[in-house]
């Protein structure tokens, strides 16, 4: 490897997957974490990111577990020491690459969380009716039937643009992970609670930028859900924060609900129904096809019941 700190190596790495797979901002936060750890590690055991060899790596990940960090939190982070390791060898500063024979402990198989139908309905109607103004109610209702209706990644949710959503349009393009690029439809609801939510947004815009003079007055937001903040646009904690308000009001427990969750209603509630499943796979933005497998377990009692109640060896037909 170069003449190059460990810590001029992650810099470099985080740099060229950035560039190159347009990774979010949270996914370099979360690789810049993982991989400073290990080398921290290294450096108290005599040795660097740079020149570990596979002996290292492996002593890195049995003092993980005697931490007893969870089996999720050490597959993450040899993934990241996998990646990190990869681009050095193909950068040509290394000639090895100390984890490649090293297998993870694996994520433990977890079904994802998930409410009923009548559940999110309940969630639905409490939406529209919260809030202390008519703008806010109409932004809360507009913000749950968006996203019950098209199961977006509460990231895409949060920064949706104004112009994806002006004309009543039937589909909407949403930019994804990796700027994929994919689009959705929507419902009626959806549709209506958009339609609302843009008069009251575009009014509260007008006032905000008509209380300046013309040179001190600030541009239009190209945001959906406008903010003072930093980024412009409602950020994915505020609305984390708002999901567990309405579930709170709706009488359901907040620690079973999350933006997320409400994203796995989607895809459940549509494969439940009899979508299939690679058209569920496009709308979710999931690249590969086993992201998306996991919801199939909304089946089971379904198939369960229509065995019992149609082959003819439950009801004892033949053969008896």
């Amino acid at each position: 490897m170069p003449d190059l700190s460990d810590a001029r190596a992650i810099s470099t790495f985080l740099d060229a997957i950035a560039a190159e797979n347009s990774a979010a901002r949270n996914t370099l936060l979360a690789y810049g974490r993982d991989l400073s750890h290990a080398a921290d590690w290294l450096a108290g055991h005599a040795a660097t990111l740079s020149d570990a060899t596979p002996a290292d790596i492996e002593a890195y990940l049995v003092a993980l577990d005697a931490e007893g960090l969870a089996r999720a939190t050490r597959a993450r982070r040899l993934s990241a020491l996998k990646q990190f390791y990869r681009f050095c060898y193909d950068e040509g500063w290394r000639g090895d690459n100390p984890t490649l024979r090293i297998d993870g402990p694996g994520r433990t198989a977890r079904l994802p969380g998930t409410l009923t139908e009548a559940e999110v309905a309940a969630m639905l109607r409490v939406a529209r009716d919260h809030g202390a103004d008519g703008a806010t109610r109409a932004r809360n209702a507009c913000l749950f039937e968006l996203l019950y209706a098209t199961g977006l990644r509460v990231s895409e949710l949060v920064s949706l643009p104004d112009a994806a959503l002006r004309g009543a349009p039937q589909m909407m393009m949403v930019r994804g992970k990796g700027g994929k690029d994919r689009l959705v439809p929507l419902s009626d609801p959806a549709r209506a609670a958009v339609a609302v939510w843009l008069q009251h947004r575009d009014r509260a815009e007008d006032a905000r930028r008509a209380g300046a003079s013309a040179a001190a007055r600030p541009p239009a937001s190209k945001f959906l859900f406008p903010a003072r903040g930093v980024k412009g646009h409602m950020t994915r904690e505020r609305f984390h924060g708002l999901v567990k308000e309405v579930a709170l009001a709706a009488g359901l427990d907040p620690t079973r609900v999350s933006p997320h969750v409400l994203r796995h209603a989607f895809a459940t509630h549509l494969l439940a129904g009899g979508a299939d499943l690679r058209v569920i796979q496009t709308l979710l933005g999931h690249a590969d096809l086993s992201s998306t497998e996991i919801y199939t377990h909304v089946l089971d009692e379904r198939l369960r019941a229509l065995v019992m109640q149609h082959h003819p060896l439950t009801r004892g037909e033949p053969g008896e």
